[in-house]
C-alpha cells in the first residue's frame, strides 16, 4: 500500500500552486465570511494590543534608532507567525464557499461513488473530485467509503490529517461547494469522538493532540526507577473510549482448542484469578524518531527519547487461561488482540503475537488491571490492558475486548501495514510491506536524559567529571550488561553504574537506569562544549549502531543509534 506522503512529485508541484491558493483564499475568506465573522477574523489576525509590553519596547527600539535590532526581532516572530497564519487559513478553506465554482446538491455528489462514475467526496463546504488519487491513499481502500459522501467523520478521528500541505493537497481537488450546508465545530460537539478524552498531566509534551500522543520531559525520565503513571508517555492511535467497570467484559476465542465456544469474562472475573506481576518497560516502535529525521526525512509522530517508560504491571497470566481453554502449544499459531477503540468504520485497534510468547510462563504475558500497584488510567487502558513484556508497545493492546488464537496474524492495518523495519535503501515506491515481518521484541537502545542537549553544565573542578543520566533497555527480556559513554568521539570510553531488577536473563523485562562519571579534559573545557555519546550493551551482547544513516528506514522506527548530546561546559 502506498501512503500520502509517497506523492512527493505532486507534493512538489503544489507548492508552486501554494501561493496562488493562499492568495486567492485569503481573498475569499474573507469577503465570504459576513456575519460579524470578518470582525472576529480581522481580531484574530490583527497585530496584538498596542499596550503590549513587548511590542512596545520593540517599537520604542524603532523609534530611538535600534532599527536593525528592531527589524530582525520583528521578522523573526513574523515569519514563525506567518507559518501558524498559513496553516490557520488553511483550516478555514473547507468552511468557505468559493465564488468560482459550481454548487452541487448532495444527491449529486452520491452519484459519484466509484472510480468509473468518478470519486467525489465533501469536506464541510467543499466537493472535491479524488479520483486519481483514490488509489495512493494512505488508508488504502478506506477511502472508498467515503465515496460520494462526506470524509468529516473520518478526518475528525484521523487528525494528521490536517496540515498545511495535506489541506493544499486536498484544496487542488475542489471542483465545488455543498449546497446548504451549515458547518459544524466537529471539535466543540457533545458527539464529537473526541468529547470525553482524559485530562492529562501538564508536562506531557504532545506529538499529537488528536489522538493524543505524548512523552515526558527527558530530563526526568532517569529519576525515578518506576515512571510515574501520570508522566508515562501515552500512545493513542484513536479516540480514548469510554468503558464502565460493570459492564466491562473480554471474549477469548481458543480457536482450535478443546472448549469451542468463547469464553467471557468479566472484569470482576478476572481480578478473581491468581494475581501475577511483573515489570516491564514499553517502548514505543517510533522511539528517538526526530533524531532519524535529523538524518532524512521519515514519516510519523516526532518522537523524541521519551517515548518510553518503566512500570510494575499486576493482572492475570495469559498463559493460564489459554490453557484452561485447551490451547496447546503450536509455533505456526498466533494471538490476536483487538482493543474498544475503534475507527470511523467501527474496526477495532488490532495487534497480534505468537503463540508461544502467550504461552511460555516465563513470557509473562498479562491482562494488566494494576500499574504501579494502581488501577489503570484511561490513557493505559483501563480497565485491562495486555502487557507483553519485551515486545514493542504496538502489541500492547490497551481497553482489550477480544482474544482470539488464530493460524494467522492480525489482519489490522498496525499489524500488517506499520510498525515494520526496512532498508535504509527502501522508499515509498518500492516498499512492500507484505514481505516484511512485523515487530516484536525491540533491540537494544539507550538514552542521555542529563545534561539536556544545549545544557550548560559545571565540571566539577575537583577531579574534571560531570556527571551523566540515562535509561538503557532491550528486548526479549535479555538483560542490559553495560553502558558506555564517550566525550572524545569514541577514543576512550566509560563504564556506566547500572541500577536494575535482579531478575533472569530473558525475564529482564524492565529498562536500567544508569549514571555516569565523565571526566572532561582541559582541551575540552578549553573549547567549552563537549558531545557525549551512550550505547548499551545486552545479555546477547547486542551493541548499538554508530549511525542513523546505517538504520534508517521510511517509517522512523527502530531508532536505536548511539544516543549523542552536545552540552556546554562551564
Amino acid at each position: 500500500m502506498r501512503l500520502l506522503w509517497q506523492r512527493s512529485g505532486m507534493l512538489q508541484k503544489l507548492m508552486l500552486q501554494r501561493k496562488h491558493y493562499r492568495r486567492w483564499l485569503a481573498t475569499t475568506t474573507a469577503s465570504a465570511r459576513g456575519n460579524g465573522q470578518e470582525e472576529k477574523y480581522n481580531a484574530r489576525y490583527k497585530w496584538r494590543k498596542p499596550e503590549c509590553k513587548a511590542e512596545m519596547l520593540l517599537y520604542g527600539v524603532c523609534w530611538t534608532g535600534g532599527l536593525g535590532l528592531a527589524y530582525f526581532l520583528l521578522s523573526q516572530r513574523g515569519e514563525s507567525e506567518a507559518k501558524l497564519d498559513d496553516e490557520a487559513l488553511a483550516r478555514l478553506w473547507h468552511i468557505t464557499v468559493r465564488k468560482d465554482l459550481p454548487t452541487y446538491k448532495a444527491e449529486q455528489v452520491e452519484q459519484h461513488n466509484a472510480p468509473d462514475k468518478r470519486i467525489w467526496v465533501t469536506f464541510g463546504l467543499g466537493v472535491y473530485d479524488v479520483t486519481e488519487f483514490a488509489e495512493n491513499h494512505p488508508g488504502g481502500d478506506k477511502i472508498m467509503m467515503a465515496a460520494g459522501s462526506a470524509i468529516d467523520p473520518f478526518w475528525a478521528i484521523y487528525q494528521q490529517h490536517n496540515t498545511l500541505e495535506v489541506l493544499e493537497l486536498l484544496e487542488s481537488f475542489r471542483i465545488g461547494n455543498l449546497e446548504g450546508v451549515t458547518v459544524a465545530n466537529t471539535d466543540e460537539e457533545l458527539g464529537s469522538p473526541w468529547a470525553q478524552e482524559p485530562k492529562r498531566h501538564a508536562l506531557l509534551k504532545p506529538a499529537s493532540k488528536r489522538p493524543f500522543n505524548a512523552e515526558p520531559p527527558i530530563g526526568l525520565l532517569a529519576e525515578k526507577f518506576y515512571t510515574p503513571n501520570e508522566l508515562f508517555y501515552v500512545r493513542n492511535h484513536l479516540p480514548v473510549p469510554v468503558l464502565a467497570p460493570e459492564e466491562y467484559e473480554l471474549e477469548i476465542d481458543a480457536g482450535g482448542g478443546e472448549q469451542k465456544e468463547p469464553l467471557t469474562l468479566t472484569l470482576a472475573q478476572i481480578k478473581a484469578l491468581p494475581k501475577h506481576t511483573v515489570t516491564a518497560a514499553i517502548m514505543c516502535g517510533g522511539n528517538r524518531r526526530s533524531e532519524m529525521t535529523s538524518i532524512k526525512a521519515v514519516k510519523g509522530l516526532s518522537w523524541g527519547a521519551g517515548a518510553v517508560g518503566n512500570a510494575k504491571w499486576s493482572g492475570a497470566r495469559l498463559c493460564d487461561l489459554l490453557r484452561e481453554q485447551g490451547v496447546q502449544p503450536n509455533e505456526s499459531m498466533h494471538v490476536i488482540f483487538e482493543g474498544a477503540d475503534l475507527d470511523p468504520t467501527s474496526h477495532p485497534y488490532g495487534a497480534s503475537i505468537p503463540l508461544s510468547k502467550a504461552l511460555d510462563p516465563r513470557g509473562d504475558v498479562i491482562l494488566a488491571y494494576e500499574m504501579n500497584d494502581n488501577p489503570l488510567t484511561r490513557d493505559h487502558g483501563y480497565p485491562i490492558r495486555v502487557i507483553v513484556p519485551g515486545t514493542v508497545g504496538a502489541r500492547n493492546v490497551k481497553w482489550l475486548t477480544r482474544i482470539v488464537v488464530a493460524d494467522h496474524e492480525s489482519d489490522s492495518h498496525w499489524q500488517q501495514n506499520d510498525y515494520k523495519g526496512f532498508s535504509p535503501s527502501t522508499d515509498w515506491d518500492t516498499v512492500d510491506f507484505g514481505k516484511a515481518d512485523a515487530i516484536q521484541a525491540m533491540p537494544v537502545t539507550s538514552a542521555i536524559c542529563t545534561p539536556l542537549p544545549g545544557e550548560r553544565v559545571k565540571v566539577n573542578p575537583q577531579d574534571g567529571y560531570i556527571t551523566v543520566r540515562g535509561y538503557a533497555w532491550s528486548g526479549g527480556g535479555r538483560k542490559i550488561l553495560r553502558v558506555d559513554l564517550t566525550g572524545d568521539a569514541g577514543q576512550t570510553w566509560h563504564v556506566a553504574e547500572l541500577e536494575q531488577e535482579d531478575a533472569p536473563d530473558g525475564r529482564h523485562y524492565g529498562w536500567s537506569l544508569w549514571t555516569a562519571r565523565l571526566p572532561i579534559t582541559k582541551d575540552q573545557q578549553e573549547q567549552e562544549q563537549v558531545e557525549i555519546w551512550a550505547k548499551a550493551v545486552d545479555s546477547a551482547y547486542n551493541v548499538q549502531p554508530e549511525k542513523f544513516e546505517h538504520i534508517w528506514n521510511l517509517r522512523g522506527v527502530l531508532a536505536n543509534a548511539y544516543h549523542k548530546v552536545k552540552v556546554k561546559l562551564a
